[in-house]
């Protein structure tokens, strides 16, 4: 038994095991495979567009309409004859039998097949439909939504561009950006008095925790629209203070300027925790066999502590990225132009605020999976998950290795 855990078999993924399950055991094949046919009754029910292909088959799609039908009611007649033999099922249910189960198997894969045609012919060729109304029409449709949401987005098309290109850039360049600003407040966030240091050390080290802190309490303590109206009108005041006119103001402050601003500031507080996090999860040993071999408290921290810390601390930095794609709509309160902007201009236009942020939304949710995708990948690419570079003390190679490099200099 226990050889069975390490055999091909026993290793396969989740998925896999899972596969094998729902495929080979007749009762999940039966039940899963009803809720496809019931799913693909729906579709068949529904009006064909114009682009079907289905519709110069009326006697095909019968067809396969009451295909489903008589899968429904095979799984039906098991399902009775499964509550009428409780006990006895397994043994005597006709189901159950090698040849049944390789009947039914092949079976729900038509099923399966069916329902994918009726999907391609409602849903896909439904699109294409509704894109093709959209784009010939000569004034918004207003009998039907898919098509009247497809054609603001391609009368306004040159809007939502500008208003994704403005997101990304607000996004990628604020992000990047509080990283190096982070790296730097963590580094003061996690100083600590050495025996070594004078008074002045001493001072900065405890004037850069603090204000770390208390950057770190206040950018994380409100939210971003708030921080945004403080930073793009009392960038404004004080640019005024100096004698600058309004129009010379909005030249040197414009409200882009400003939600790059706002993005990266308040990145920088949250990615410096995810630093400090990730800093604080690298084990305290590594410290000690750096200071050990006579590396200094920054010498340990830059080589060693470091760069582990910001191995662990990836996946969290990654995140950033992601919510800063959208939690950037909120900088639209303030004038910039990005893609919330956008969809507010359109919406204005054509009094149709829902289907203006359904176009919204899938933008967003598009942009976020591209964004989460690229980022698994770099992770993947960096090792994010692997263990330290430099081992407990008690490692007589590494520690010979770090010593080596510290004679040399390089450390």
């Amino acid at each position: 038994m226990a050889s069975h855990d390490a055999s091909p078999r026993g290793g396969r993924t989740l998925r896999g095991r899972l596969m094998a399950f729902l495929t080979h055991d007749h009762r999940y094949v039966l039940l899963g495979t009803s809720a496809v046919a019931f799913a693909g009754m729906l579709l068949s029910s529904q009006p064909r567009p114009a682009l079907s292909f289905l519709a110069q088959a009326y006697t095909v799609e019968v067809v396969l309409y009451y295909l489903l039908v008589a899968w429904l009611v095979l799984a039906a007649a098991a399902l009775a004859y499964k509550l009428t033999h409780w006990r006895s099922y397994a043994e005597c249910a006709p189901f159950t039998r090698p040849a049944a189960r390789r009947v039914l198997r092949y079976a729900s894969y038509a099923v399966w097949a069916v329902a994918l045609v009726l999907a391609v012919d409602r849903l896909v060729m439904g699109l294409a439909s509704a894109w093709m109304v959209a784009t010939t029409a000569a004034s918004r449709p207003v009998d039907d939504a898919l098509a009247s949401a497809l054609y603001m987005f391609y009368q306004g098309r040159q809007t939502f561009i500008t208003g994704i290109t403005t997101t990304i850039a607000l996004a990628v360049f604020g992000t990047i950006l509080a990283f190096f600003l982070a790296l730097l407040l963590a580094f003061c966030r996690i100083q600590t008095i050495d025996r070594s240091d004078n008074d002045f050390v001493r001072f900065w080290k405890v004037l850069g925790v603090d204000f770390a802190k208390v950057y770190s309490a206040v950018v994380r303590g409100t939210p971003m629209m708030v921080q945004a109206g403080i930073i793009f009108f009392g960038g404004i005041a004080l640019l005024r203070g100096t004698g600058l006119t309004t129009s010379e103001v909005n030249v040197v402050w414009s409200p882009f300027i400003a939600g790059f601003v706002t993005i990266t500031l308040n990145s920088t507080a949250y990615m410096m925790e995810v630093l400090r996090g990730g800093i604080e999860s690298v084990d305290s040993g590594q410290m000690e066999a750096a200071r050990s071999l006579g590396l200094s408290q920054r010498q340990a921290m830059r080589k060693v502590v470091f760069p582990q810390g910001i191995k662990y601390a990836i996946p969290g930095l990654s995140n950033e990225l992601v919510v800063n794609i959208k939690d950037s709509s909120v900088l639209s309160v303030i004038g910039t132009f990005d893609l919330m902007f956008a969809t507010n201009s359109i919406a204005g236009i054509y009094y149709q605020q829902l289907q203006a942020n359904m176009i919204a939304a899938v933008a967003y949710l598009v942009l976020t999976m591209i964004a989460t995708k690229l980022l698994t990948k770099f992770s993947e690419r960096l090792s994010a998950q692997t263990g330290p570079v430099v081992v407990m003390s008690d490692s007589t190679v590494q520690a010979e290795m770090l010593r080596a490099s510290h004679d040399r200099g390089d450390v």
